[in-house]
């Protein structure tokens, strides 16, 4: 019996690399399509948040039938909770790339010199994204922590950009509307870093029992 569950809490985790993966590809094309102006990479965006929405209905069946037909002990029982709460926070983050490259289709291929900062900002959450969920796969309690640390520099690069492009429609008022753009987007990018920073707080709720909102 357990050895059968322990094969099926592989998988969870082999789905759960897979949902991380899409995620962090739709977040890369739409940076990419951002900082090169090529709007066909952000038309590739919304077909990847779906096969998101797809793997997260997926593994809530996989959890559920875990929790129903099986008798998981407290960790196990912990791990599998957590996944479901990080499943949600990955869905999001496919909504809030597609979010991202919704906007991108309507700049015509226009850039400026602030998407670097973008760029980095993006570059900072996939990073998270990707150790987020590395870190539920290893049950690596370090790693979570060092995936929180990471959402201040996230917090840092919105400043940055926000203050420039005050600065930018402030130098010439007309591009106001193409600054405010370029800031929803940013806040996207802002709101996976928060995202991703859930996943790691479940990770260590999943290891410890421990959650930093709920004092679980």
């Amino acid at each position: 019996m357990r050895s059968r569950f322990d094969e099926q809490l592989s998988i969870l985790n082999t789905e759960m690399i897979q949902m991380g993966a899409l995620c962090e590809e739709a977040i890369a094309l739409a940076s990419k399509a951002l900082t090169t102006g090529d709007v066909s990479l952000a038309k590739k965006v919304p077909p990847i948040s779906s096969d998101i929405d797809h793997k997260e209905r997926d593994i809530e069946s996989r959890c559920l039938k875990l929790l129903l037909q099986q008798q998981p002990v407290a960790r196990d029982l912990r791990q599998i909770s957590a996944a479901l709460k990080m499943i949600t926070d990955m869905e999001r983050i496919g909504d809030q790339a597609e979010d991202i490259a919704e906007i991108i289709a309507f700049l015509d291929g226009k850039t400026a010199d602030e998407t670097i900062h973008i760029r980095d900002m993006a570059a900072e959450t996939i990073c998270m994204v990707t150790d987020s969920i590395d870190a539920y796969v290893k049950q690596d309690v370090e790693l979570a922590g060092t995936v929180i640390t990471h959402d201040d520099k996230v917090d840092e690069y919105f400043d940055i950009i926000k203050n420039s492009l005050i600065k930018m429609i402030a130098e010439n008022p007309g591009i106001g509307e193409y600054a405010l753009d370029l800031l929803m987007i940013a806040k996207y990018f802002e709101r996976i870093g928060d995202h991703a920073t859930n996943i790691a707080e479940w990770v260590i709720f999943s290891v410890a029992g421990i959650h930093k909102e709920t004092d679980i």
